[in-house]
């Protein structure tokens, strides 16, 4: 099994302390990975102050069928791009299926049918996406900076966002209290 495939459809967990705030207790459904990079989904801060019906009433999508949830921090790249992840039941133009667990759209016809009966059954909304080049992902990983998980639908999509980060460690039997912040030097 190559790395690009082992990393798609897998959970990225951000490590205690690993030293950038913007990824602190993150959460990465990893979406894609191959020779020239790694993209992905963070699914594990809600984005403050951005609610889902004034994200759809900006593109005069009505809001009666879905519920008014917040918007996910999806990472730092391109933070005005919409994406939404979720189950495989739906696909649009440009939907991408993902290692047979969940799909990617970045699409408005994604945002139209989501909460109705005709588009799928679970979904998130996330504002941008975290991006790797080539061979910086594995860095990271040989520091330490991150874990990974098995990329469970039921984790990604049933629970509540603030906890997924402890749910994806204690998934593994890990308990994230115990981690350490540093990491030794030998």
């Amino acid at each position: 099994m190559t790395v690009a495939r082992f990393l798609t459809g897998q959970l990225l967990l951000a490590m205690p302390g690993i030293g950038d705030p913007r990824f602190e207790r993150a959460v990465i459904a990893m979406c894609s990975h191959d020779d020239e990079g790694a993209m992905g989904i963070g699914i594990g801060h809600i984005l403050p102050q951005v609610s889902l019906h004034n994200m759809l009433r900006q593109f005069d999508i009505p809001t009666d069928a879905v519920p008014d949830i917040g918007v996910l921090r999806g990472g730092p790249v391109e933070p005005q791009r919409g994406f939404i992840l979720h189950s495989r039941d739906w696909g649009g133009q440009g939907t991408v299926e993902v290692a047979g667990k969940w799909a990617l759209s970045g699409t408005l016809d994604a945002l139209r049918v989501i909460g109705r009966p005709e588009g799928p059954s679970r979904w998130l909304v996330a504002l941008g996406y975290a991006g790797w080049g080539e061979g910086q992902l594995e860095g990271e990983m040989q520091r330490h900076g991150w874990q990974l998980a098995d990329g469970d639908a039921q984790l990604v999509f049933e629970t509540e966002t603030p906890a997924r980060w402890g749910a994806a460690f204690g998934a593994q039997g890990i308990d994230p209290r115990l981690l350490a912040h540093e990491s030794g030097r030998a």
